[in-house]
């Protein structure tokens, strides 16, 4: 089956969207284990993001700094989109809360990361 057709992939998106980024890490996890490349890197990232979320709400700042950030550089070979996704939209939100981290500003004083359609065609 295709990973964009997969059910688990769309409830995977709607834990992430939802800020459910535990349970988003866990349900990206099980997709990711069964992924080649490219995508199994993509959702690394995806994972990435999710769990240095995870460490912002337990306080571990430079456990989400560093996440963040591998996070960031494994979408950077996907973009603009892949798996039907807009990346450029999550690339963009969480290199600006990335950037809060380091300069020990407030992540928060951006939006939280999402993982919305894109309107180009499905690779996949």
């Amino acid at each position: 089956m295709n990973l964009v057709d997969d059910p688990r992939f769309t409830i995977a998106l709607e834990l992430f969207n939802s800020g459910a980024w535990y349970e988003a890490h866990d349900a990206f996890e099980e997709l990711w284990h069964e992924q080649v490349n490219p995508d199994r890197r993509l959702l690394q990232g995806i994972l990435q993001i999710a769990v240095a979320h995870v460490h912002l709400e337990r306080g571990n700042i430079r456990g989400a700094t560093i996440l963040l950030g591998e996070g960031i550089g494994r979408l950077k070979a996907s973009l603009p989109t892949a798996l039907g996704l807009d990346l450029m939209a999550l690339h963009s939100v969480a290199s600006a809360r990335l950037q809060a981290l380091q300069n020990k500003g407030n992540p928060d004083d951006f939006p939280p990361p999402t993982l919305s359609r894109s309107n180009d065609p499905v690779r996949s």
